[in-house]
């Protein structure tokens, strides 16, 4: 699973520990999750897309190995 936290992270100018308190978890979680070694669940999924007033699939894209 792909996803651009990053560059939403960017357009908004927060830090990981910043979208991760927001969101109620680690900073080490959104790095997991941003470099790929982590998929969220749902409703973290969710949680994320809402901070960044997009929907889950403008945020998260399936790989063709999903």
């Amino acid at each position: 699973m792909k996803n651009c936290i990053r560059v939403e992270r960017a357009v908004k100018d927060i830090t990981q520990q910043e979208l991760a308190q927001a969101v109620g978890v680690s900073r080490q979680t959104v790095n997991s999750i941003e470099s790929g070694k982590y998929i969220p669940s749902t409703v973290l999924a969710l949680k994320i897309a809402r901070y960044f007033g997009k929907s889950t699939d403008e945020i998260f894209q399936l790989d063709e190995n999903d």
